[in-house]
């Protein structure tokens, strides 16, 4: 199973709004980078993301799990960009910010660390497992 990340502003939408939306979760749309498009098709069912609260914070704050794998986005006019639906699975204890992030040298290749503009990226199982115990989680 793959691991992935994927950001939000939280004045947008925060991880306590995704934690509201419960077991049911919810929609994922709005994305409309091509790479990042290309992720959300890539995504399975079961596969599990980090939450990174954007602009706001800039720090990775819980996880999140695909419950629905890549469908269109209606407020896509051009019908060129999907999106997925994802459920909260729990938060971190200890939120990891990007300047700790940065400064970790196993994390130095990260997609977030080279490229901190993309919204929706993979992460690899040794960057999941230290960022999770980072995390305490």
């Amino acid at each position: 199973m793959a691991h992935w990340l994927v950001k939000s502003e939280p004045s947008t939408w925060s991880w306590q709004q995704q934690v509201e939306a419960g077991a049911k979760g919810t929609f994922w749309n709005g994305v409309r980078n091509h790479s990042a498009k290309l992720h959300l098709m890539a995504m399975k069912k079961g596969e599990q993301a980090f939450f990174y609260h954007s602009n706001e914070g800039k720090e990775i704050v819980g996880i999140v799990e695909v419950i629905k794998e890549f469908y269109p986005d209606p407020t896509d006019e051009s019908g060129k960009f999907g999106m997925v639906d994802f459920k909260a699975v729990k938060p971190f204890k200890t939120p990891v910010p990007l300047d700790v992030i940065k400064v970790e040298e196993k994390l130095r290749d990260m997609v977030l660390v080279n490229n901190s503009r993309l919204s929706v990226q993979p992460v690899s199982d040794a960057e999941w497992k230290l960022l999770c115990k980072m995390g305490g989680v």
